[in-house]
C-alpha cells in the first residue's frame, strides 16, 4: 500500500472528480454523460450530485443537465484574489476620483450578489458613496448590467439562478438585448435606479479570458459649482481608461479587449 492510498477518501475524490470535470465544460452534463466520463455508474454519482446540488456548487440547467455554480469563484474572493484586486485598484481609484471630482467604488459578483469591495470618496463636498461590503442589484445597476453583459451566456445564466436579491429568475429580454450594445462601447452609462439625478458610469475589469472579473463604477452627479469639472463624457473617458489599466494588470493585453 502507497502512502496515498493509505489516506484515500473514495467519495471525495468522487465529488471533486466531478467539479474538475464540469470545471471544463460548457453547458453542463447529465448524469449518465458524467458517469460515462468517469467511468462510474449513474447510481454512484446520484446522492454525491444531490449534496453538491444542494450546498450551491452545482446547478440544473435545461432540466436534466449538471453546470458548475459561481459559488466556488465567489469562495475565492474571499480571500487573497479580492484582497490582491482592491490592492491593485485603490491608487487608481484615488487617481481617478481626484481626476473624476467624483467618487467610485469597485464591485464583483459573490455567491448570487453584487457586493461593492472597494469605494473611494469624492474629493469635493459632493459625492454619491456606497458602503464598502454593501449587497447592490444585479439587475437595475451598472455594475450588474457590467458584470453580466461581459461573462458568456452561460456564466450569465448562473449569475441569474444564484441570485437572490432581485428575485427575478431570468433576465428581462430588455436588458439581454442591451448587453450587446454594453459590450460593444466597453462601459454601461445609465440614470441611478436608486437615486435621481445621478447617472451609473460602469466599465468592467476583465480577465485573460475576456470575462469581467469586476466592475469599477462612477456614481456621476452634475458639479455645477465647481470650475473646470469634468462632464459625464470626460468621466467616462477617464473610468474606461483606468479599466484598461486595472485589466492590463490582469493580465489582458491591448489586442484582446
Amino acid at each position: 500500500m502507497t502512502e496515498d492510498d493509505r489516506y484515500r477518501a473514495p467519495a471525495l475524490d468522487k465529488g471533486l472528480d466531478m467539479l474538475e470535470l464540469l470545471a471544463e465544460i460548457d453547458g453542463g452534463l447529465t448524469q449518465a454523460e458524467i458517469a460515462k466520463s468517469l467511468g462510474r455508474t449513474p447510481n454512484e454519482l446520484y446522492r454525491m450530485l444531490d449534496r453538491l446540488q444542494k450546498r450551491g456548487y452545482v446547478t440544473r440547467i435545461d432540466g436534466d443537465r449538471f453546470a458548475l455554480t459561481l459559488k466556488m469563484f465567489g469562495l475565492a474572493q474571499l480571500h487573497a484574489p479580492t484582497r490582491r484586486l482592491v490592492s491593485y485598484a485603490t491608487p487608481l481609484m484615488r487617481e481617478l476620483a481626484n481626476n473624476a471630482r467624483q467618487a467610485v467604488h469597485l464591485a464583483v459578483f459573490d455567491r448570487g450578489q453584487v457586493v461593492v469591495i472597494a469605494q473611494q470618496e469624492a474629493p469635493t463636498y459632493w459625492g454619491i458613496s456606497i458602503r464598502v461590503g454593501s449587497h447592490i442589484s444585479l439587475f437595475d445597476t451598472g455594475s450588474g448590467h457590467i458584470l453580466m453583459a461581459f461573462n458568456t451566456p452561460e456564466r450569465r445564466q448562473m449569475m441569474v439562478t444564484e441570485n437572490q436579491l432581485d428575485g427575478k429568475g431570468e433576465i428581462p429580454p430588455a436588458l439581454q438585448d442591451r448587453f450587446g450594445r454594453i459590450r460593444e462601447q466597453g462601459y454601461e452609462s445609465m440614470p441611478s435606479a436608486q437615486t435621481a439625478g445621478v447617472f451609473n458610469l460602469s466599465a468592467p475589469i476583465v480577465a485573460g479570458d475576456g470575462n469581467a472579473i469586476a466592475a469599477l463604477t462612477v456614481p456621476y452627479i452634475p458639479l455645477v459649482n465647481i470650475s473646470g469639472a469634468p462632464d459625464m463624457s470626460d468621466c467616462t473617458h477617464l473610468l474606461v481608461d483606468t479599466c484598461h489599466r486595472l485589466s492590463e494588470m490582469a493580465g489582458v493585453r491591448d489586442g484582446e479587449r
